[in-house]
């Protein structure tokens, strides 16, 4: 998810983009003339500056873009294919009943403070995920850990409650954090081939190559993420030569700028960012799946998604994208037909309409497509009153005390829909067969059987209209023709900046 406060991605999803496990450094020669420079600061626009420099702190989008994979590894790494590489885990195994892994340690890994890693460190980030005040997007898929044991400093045993086919991929959700290290909100002491530099709140946020790294050195000796208020600034900088490359360009229509310069390149990579518009199914008239359906199917996902990005994005209709294992294109199901939608609220009771509350965050696209969402909905008879909120209002008003009728929100994590298998997450949907079924993929034996059991999931919520899932995000990653080696997709808002090479 796409906040500001709550950690409801490996923070994610974001979570994300791989090219190689390790980056190379030194000089070589670029293209039409210019050195790869490995002496290079290497500046990053962004939109996303992170609240706090802590994953299970609400730290948000813009913690895990910055931190994850740069400053902090785990024991695994999601590659930008959507799978799992050994990172410091060495290796692993597994027992015979699945509830048992075994993880040797790479050996002379440093955290940035010199002191080595021990198995000591991997249990308590681990716990740390797991304590009652975390916010990770992923503490509720690793409460399966029943027991963790250190039988020595390379060796960490994790023992589960049951089965669970996506333990290590959630693995490579988590941080490994120095047990020693303070105040993490502000600091840090990770493995990653980069140190925190300075960080100048509502300016940049530096990142500096690492001497003591245990694998190939970064590409570059510096990073700079510089944090904008909004698209036009943040392309201006651009343009202007301040910055480097854009993570994620929110601005479409300033793309022909770009795309008709020799001097940048336009990348249209793969999101996994779905914008919903979240109903609170415990509270009325969002109880009814009717209701629920006739909103979805008021709204013209194609026109908004048209009006927002122009000619990028995808329309989706469930809450699994592209790069999911177990999609499928249920673009059908609750498709746009006035006409069904006020049939629908008829059957509902509701056939002169009713009102509601539309929680907004602050930033865009929300405001715009919330304006969209009340002039679509007024043509059955639904009068929508907007209420903007900051994403720190979002986060204790509708994440953690779900109050709320219904709210606009991106979800930026792959593999996320088995969050309708949890009945007490904020959006309060609540099927028991769908949550059997998730509670059946997560121990299955085979990712075979895992997947299809997802698909039914995939296909009962959006049948059910569990929320109205408005459309995917593209990533469009804007860069100077001077830099190679960024990453293009965004399977969750992680920009791994260490492959990055810059020409003098």
């Amino acid at each position: 998810m796409r906040l500001n406060k709550p950690a409801l991605y490996a923070a994610a999803t974001t979570a994300t983009l791989a090219l190689a496990l390790t980056a190379c450094g030194g000089s070589a020669t670029g293209g039409s003339g210019g050195t790869w420079d490995k002496n290079a600061t290497v500046n990053i626009g962004s939109l996303y500056e992170p609240q706090n420099l802590d994953n299970t702190a609400g730290g948000g989008q813009g913690v895990t873009e910055a931190l994850n994979g740069n400053v902090y590894e785990g024991l695994f790494r999601l590659t930008d294919d959507g799978k799992v590489d050994k990172l410091l885990a060495k290796d692993y195994t597994t027992s015979a009943d699945g509830r048992t892994y075994t993880f040797t340690l790479r050996s002379g890994v440093k955290f940035h403070s010199g002191r080595e890693l021990t198995s000591a460190d991997v249990k308590y980030s681990l716990q740390k995920v797991l304590a009652d005040d975390s916010q990770s997007a992923r503490k509720s898929n690793l409460e399966v850990v029943k027991d963790i044991a250190t039988p020595d400093a390379h060796t960490v045993k994790v023992t589960l409650s049951q089965r669970s086919i996506s333990f290590v991929y959630n693995l490579s959700y988590v941080w490994i954090i120095n047990s020693q290290a303070k105040d993490l909100k502000t600091s840090e002491d990770g493995t990653g081939p980069y140190t925190l530099g300075k960080w100048t709140r509502g300016s940049a946020l530096s990142l500096n190559r690492f001497a003591g790294y245990w694998g190939d050195a970064a590409a570059n000796k510096q990073v700079v993420f510089h944090y904008f208020k909004d698209a036009t600034a943040l392309n201006n900088a651009l343009l202007t030569n301040a910055v480097d490359v854009v993570t994620s360009e929110q601005s479409p229509d300033a793309l022909d700028q770009f795309k008709s310069n020799q001097s940048y390149k336009v990348n249209d990579g793969d999101s996994t960012t779905k914008l919903l518009l979240a109903f609170n199914d415990k509270a009325k008239p969002f109880t009814d799946v009717k209701v629920r359906q006739a909103v979805s199917a008021a709204i013209d996902d194609k026109k908004l998604l048209e009006s927002v990005w122009g000619g990028y994005g995808k329309l989706i209709g469930s809450m699994v994208p592209p790069t999911d294992p177990w999609y499928e294109d249920l673009t059908k199901v609750n498709a746009y037909d006035v006409t069904k939608a006020k049939k629908l609220l008829a059957e509902a009771g509701y056939a002169k309409g009713f009102s509601f509350t539309l929680d907004t965050p602050n930033y865009d696209p929300h405001p715009t497509a919330a304006t969209f969402i009340k002039a679509q909905l007024a043509k059955v008879g639904i009068t929508v009153r907007i209420n903007t909120i900051t994403p720190d209002e979002w986060y204790t008003k509708i994440y953690k005390n779900h109050d709320f009728t219904a709210t606009l929100q991106e979800h930026v994590n792959d593999r996320d829909l088995v969050w309708y298998g949890n009945p007490d997450f904020y959006w309060g949907y609540d099927n028991k067969q769908v949550t059997k079924w998730v509670t059946e993929a997560e121990e299955a034996t085979t990712t075979a059987r895992q997947t299809e059991l997802l698909k039914k999931v995939n296909r009962q919520t959006a049948e059910d209209a569990a929320s109205d899932w408005l459309y995917l995000y593209p990533q469009i990653v804007v860069a100077s023709t001077k830099l190679s080696g960024y990453p293009l997709n965004g399977l969750n808002s992680q920009f791994y900046a260490y492959d990055i090479k810059k020409k003098d």
